[in-house]
């Protein structure tokens, strides 16, 4: 799987800013996805060495319609860039970008355990991997980064505004009763509504999507295994 764009990776976080804010002005959130024609979903999450600076990427294709993992991909990369809060996705994508690259098939929608319109500067990773491979995608995080809303109902389902700088930037979405909301938000070429009703489809019996869970397992099995192989 190639990307549709590209762009250097050695920068600085005064460039990053730049390139997000460049990049934000050309991202497309009008929506070219078709949720009953999606087949396949990639979900993606990054684990971190705890004591080196190595980083995991683990991306799952994911079987919209009977709701099971059709491929698993990982990628092991040196993170090059510093962690710094609102730039996260310079720190991860060269990672994700090279799980993707071994890719057979090309998914019909990506989905991030991150956030996307829901960022300071309108261009979190969701963002960014969905210009960047020019796909739709959205981003579904367990934490705010930025905005305001009210606590949604309890019932499953249920979900208030996430507004920023009096603008919606995203929904606070209850996915299970009585547990704590995630955060979604739009990354490329998809509607708020069809990010709320995809995450509810690809969420089961816990808080997050369940591809999104297999790509965190994943991604975290990918560091245990390389770590206990070169200690």
């Amino acid at each position: 799987m190639r990307p549709a764009m590209s762009h250097s990776w050695e920068i600085t976080p005064r460039q990053a800013i730049a390139l997000q804010e460049k990049l934000a002005a050309k991202n497309n959130l009008t929506s070219r996805c078709n949720l009953r024609r999606v087949t396949l979903v990639a979900g993606t999450d990054v684990s971190y060495s705890q004591t080196t600076d190595m980083c995991y990427g683990g991306v799952v294709l994911w079987d919209y319609r009977r709701g099971k993992v059709t491929a698993e991909v990982t990628a092991v990369r040196r993170a090059r860039f510093p962690y710094v809060p609102g730039l996260l996705s310079f720190r991860e994508m060269p990672v994700l970008v090279a799980a993707f690259a071994k890719l057979k098939s090309i998914p019909d929608l990506i989905v991030a355990e991150a956030h996307g319109l829901a960022h300071p500067r309108r261009f979190g990773l969701a963002c960014h991997l969905g210009l960047f491979f020019d796909l739709p995608a959205l981003g579904c995080a367990k934490t705010r980064l930025v905005g305001e809303y009210q606590e949604p109902g309890d019932p499953y389902g249920s979900y208030s505004l996430l507004r920023y700088q009096d603008k919606t930037i995203g929904v606070v979405l209850r996915t299970r009763s009585g547990v704590k909301p995630v955060f979604v938000s739009q990354g490329h070429g998809i509607s708020l509504t069809q990010c709320r009703r995809a995450v509810l489809r690809l969420t089961g019996r816990f808080r997050m999507p369940n591809l999104l869970r297999r790509a965190h397992a994943l991604a975290n099995e990918l560091r245990v295994d390389y770590e206990s192989t070169e200690s």
